[in-house]
C-alpha cells in the first residue's frame, strides 16, 4: 500500500481581524507573540502565519519593528517555517504591506491573488465593553472596506521580492482568484510548483462549504495539473471540520486565533496551541502523518531556513 503523504499544519496565530476584548488569549505584545508561536510549533505546526501587534494598544501592525522582536525569539527556540503576512491592514498601500517581508526575507509569505469586499463588522454588536478605544471603530468600520490587491499590486509585489526566493502562500478566497494567478503564471509572475491556501467562509469570498472546497480544488487541478500544492483555512465554526475534510483530500491544513478564537462550539481556545493539537490529534487518528519543517520545506519547495535574515 501506497504510503499517504504528510499533512502540514500551518498556525496563523494572531492576525489582523481579531481584538483583543474578543478573547483573552489573542496575542498581542512581542512575548506572548513569540510564546504562543513557539507552542504552536512545538504541538506540530510546521509553518507559523506571523502578523504584527502594535504591543501597547494590540492593534495590527504592518511596522517591520513591530516584527523583528519575536521573529528572532522564534528563529532562536524552533525550526518552524515562518510566514509572514502581506496583509495586515485594509488601507496601506501594497509597498508598506510587503515592507516586512523585504525586510526580513521569510521562506514563505502571503499573497491575496484578488480584491475583495473583506468585512467582519457583524462582530461588532457581540460586544458592548472593549478593551481599547480603536476597536469598535476598526471592527464596525470594515463594512465599508475593500481589500485591495490589483494585477498591478501583485505583480509589484512579486517584483520586489523576487530577489528573495520567498514561496508565496496564494490566498484563494474565490474561484476568481485561481484564474488570476493562471493568468499572472502564464505572464511569469509565479513558477510552479505554486502553494495555494483556499480560504473559506469570510464574509466577501466564497462561503465554508464541502461543495466549495470540492469546486476549488476541481478547478486547480484543471488550471496547475498537478504542479500545485494546497491547504485549507476556514473562518470561524469551519476551522477544525474543514481542516479534517481537507487533510484526508490529500490537502495541508492552517488552524489559529486568526482564523477561529474557539476550541468547540461555544468555548473560547486557551492558545493556537491548544488548536494545533486538537487537528493534528484528528488527523493522526485518520492515519495521516503530521509533517515536520524540514518535511514541509521539501514538500513546498522552499529556500530554507539558513537563508532568512531574522
Amino acid at each position: 500500500m501506497a504510503r499517504k503523504p504528510k499533512t502540514i499544519i500551518t498556525c496563523a496565530v494572531t492576525g489582523a481581524i481579531h481584538t483583543p476584548t474578543m478573547s483573552d488569549a489573542l496575542p498581542y505584545t512581542y512575548d506572548q507573540i513569540a510564546e504562543q508561536a513557539i507552542a504552536a510549533a512545538e504541538a506540530g505546526a510546521s509553518i507559523l502565519h506571523l502578523h504584527a501587534r502594535n504591543p501597547q494598544t494590540g492593534a495590527p501592525s504592518i511596522n517591520p519593528d513591530d516584527f523583528a522582536p519575536f521573529l528572532q525569539r522564534i528563529k532562536q527556540a524552533t525550526n518552524a517555517v515562518v510566514n509572514i503576512s502581506t496583509g495586515g491592514s485594509l488601507t496601506a498601500s501594497i509597498q508598506q504591506r510587503i515592507a516586512p517581508a523585504k525586510t526580513f526575507s521569510p521562506e514563505m509569505c502571503s499573497m491575496n491573488m484578488g480584491s475583495l469586499n473583506f468585512s467582519f463588522h457583524g462582530l461588532a454588536a457581540r460586544y458592548t465593553d472593549w478593551k481599547f478605544d480603536w476597536e469598535k471603530d476598526y471592527v464596525a468600520g470594515s463594512e465599508g472596506n475593500i481589500f485591495r490587491n490589483t494585477f498591478k499590486d501583485i505583480k509589484e509585489a512579486a517584483e520586489t521580492l523576487a530577489p528573495h526566493k520567498i514561496k508565496f502562500e496564494h490566498e484563494i478566497y474565490d474561484v476568481g482568484h485561481l484564474y488570476n494567478l493562471k493568468f499572472m503564471m502564464d505572464q511569469g509572475h509565479f513558477k510552479a510548483p505554486i502553494f495555494l491556501q483556499f480560504v473559506l467562509g469570510i464574509l466577501g469570498g466564497i462561503g465554508a462549504d464541502v461543495e466549495n472546497l470540492v469546486f476549488l480544488k476541481r478547478t486547480a487541478d484543471k488550471l496547475f495539473g498537478d504542479q500545485y500544492r494546497w491547504s485549507v483555512l476556514a473562518a470561524g465554526a469551519a476551522q477544525i471540520p474543514l481542516a479534517v475534510t481537507a487533510s484526508q483530500m490529500g490537502g495541508h491544513v492552517r488552524v489559529g486565533l486568526e482564523d477561529s478564537l474557539f476550541i468547540s462550539r461555544g468555548e473560547l481556545a486557551e492558545s493556537n496551541a491548544q488548536q494545533v493539537a486538537k487537528v493534528r490529534r484528528l488527523v493522526e487518528d485518520l492515519g495521516h502523518a503530521i509533517a515536520t519543517p524540514d518535511e514541509a520545506r521539501e514538500i513546498l519547495a522552499l529556500k530554507g531556513g539558513d537563508q532568512v535574515a531574522f
